[in-house]
């Protein structure tokens, strides 16, 4: 009897470790980061266009942000942190500003500083 229970704790034991690591690399795969020239900035429609591997497509910037579209150097390089969003266009959490000249820099999800 006792020997079923160890092996009874170790699969759960287990299949908690399994649950926990497929959690944690869903929550991973949410965020992505590129480092990509400012292509195109869209601010009616709240986008910037940026390129990685090749591929030239859009993000979309939180309302937040809307504002400060138009301080953004177009072939400047940003750095971008995005939260992927199946069937839609990435969403950008925040950005700095690499290159070119800017009076918003970064921008933290909430606000701008040079």
């Amino acid at each position: 009897m006792r020997h079923g229970s160890a092996v009874g704790t170790f699969a759960l034991i287990l299949l908690i470790s399994m649950c926990l690591a497929v959690r944690t690399s869903h929550a991973e795969a949410q965020t992505k980061s590129y480092y990509s020239p400012i292509i195109h900035v869209n601010k009616e429609q709240g986008y910037i266009v940026i390129s990685d591997s090749g591929a030239v497509f859009g993000v979309e910037v939180p309302p937040e942000a809307k504002p400060n579209l138009d301080k953004l150097p177009l072939s400047g390089l940003i750095d971008l942190v995005v939260e992927i969003r199946p069937g839609q266009a990435p969403l950008v959490k925040k950005w700095t500003v690499m290159s070119g000249e800017t009076s918003c820099r970064v921008f933290d999800g909430k606000e701008c500083r040079p």
